[in-house]
């Protein structure tokens, strides 16, 4: 009797213990929220919640994209000069051309796109180790932002799309940003897509390893070819999505995404190593990483130090992932 009485007791415990393994970031959300509200009476406020999410929503965006390429077994270091190049390109054609603003938006993510497409060719194709070739096309992009800006931000988007990075379901009042449910859906059809289509399943395969997926029938240089141009499209929608939030465009739009996506993907528990890991680790990185900057401002900490404070943040993550892996 004492015996049956224990199992579901042990079955719990199994199951939380699987899941803190998952999803271990949801802890330690759960703690740095905790932390953050009792040491600052402006954290834990209606407004600062909402803002919370509504700074996640574009590097969320950007970040599934990450994932996916993270998962192949690669990185990619322009995704935060895409956001920027493509944000600036669509104020540009907007504000001084006068193109249709959801044109505008159509041409900057078909950009985006394009930029991904050259850094999967250079990766899969000419064989050019990613670190080199995203890096290479990420001073591409700054250079390119910057001779369609002349270095000067670009102010005042048309308001068709206003709602995309300030509008709210429910109101301005009490709503709900519509950027943030823009971020769920997507996260609810990149999930499916990387859980129950062919595509997610090869992407899977190639980060377990590519000499074994292209035995078994892969095409190896397509699919992580097709990740980077993922990768770009979502880099860019992010970017129009920031643009729209701050209702301008410059060369800083997007900086320093590149790493945070890589932080986000990390600390969420996408393993580096490649083959590993869940779309929605990724947006519950971005989550913490954002609210841990938020809670530093809140409580009057120094840029430079958050600067500090993020290079630290990106080691200890990747130190984590390293140790991790070793054990297995």
């Amino acid at each position: 009797m004492n015996v049956s009485a224990t199992k579901p007791g042990i079955e719990f415990l199994k199951v939380f213990s699987r899941f803190t393994k998952n999803y271990a970031i949801v802890v330690a959300i759960f703690v740095l929220f905790v932390f953050f509200s009792l040491t600052s009476e402006f954290f834990f406020t209606f407004t600062n919640i909402r803002n919370l999410f509504q700074q996640v929503a574009p590097l969320g965006i950007v970040a599934i994209g990450q994932a996916f390429i993270i998962i192949s077994g690669d990185f990619d270091l322009s995704l935060g000069r895409n956001v920027t190049v493509t944000s600036c390109l669509a104020a540009w054609l907007m504000v001084f051309i006068g193109v249709n603003p959801w044109l505008a938006v159509f041409i900057a993510i078909l950009t985006g796109c394009i930029i991904g497409a050259c850094n999967g060719l250079l990766v899969a194709y000419a064989r050019i180790p990613c670190f080199v070739a995203t890096l290479g096309l990420q001073m591409i992009c700054v250079g390119l932002a910057r001779i369609i800006t002349n270095a000067a931000p670009i102010a005042g988007m048309p308001s068709e799309i206003h709602f995309l990075g300030r509008g709210f379901i429910g109101g301005p009042a009490y709503g709900v940003p519509i950027s943030v449910v823009i971020l769920i859906v997507l996260c609810v059809i990149f999930t499916f897509v990387a859980r129950k289509t062919r595509f997610g399943r090869y992407i899977y395969a190639i980060g377990g390893g590519r000499e074994a997926a292209y035995f078994a029938g892969i095409d190896v240089k397509k699919y992580r070819c097709i990740t980077y141009i993922l990768g770009g499209g979502l880099a860019s929608f992010g970017g129009i999505v920031l643009l729209s939030r701050l209702d301008s465009a410059a060369i800083t739009s997007g900086n320093l995404y590149e790493f945070e996506t890589i932080i986000s993907c990390v600390i969420g528990g996408i393993s580096l190593a490649g083959g590993k890991g869940k779309i929605a680790q990724a947006l519950l990185g971005a989550f913490f990483l954002i609210m841990f900057f938020n809670g530093m401002t809140m409580l009057n900490v120094h840029s430079f130090v958050q600067d500090v404070l993020r290079g630290i943040v990106l080691i200890g993550a990747v130190s984590v992932d390293v140790i991790r892996n070793r054990r297995k």
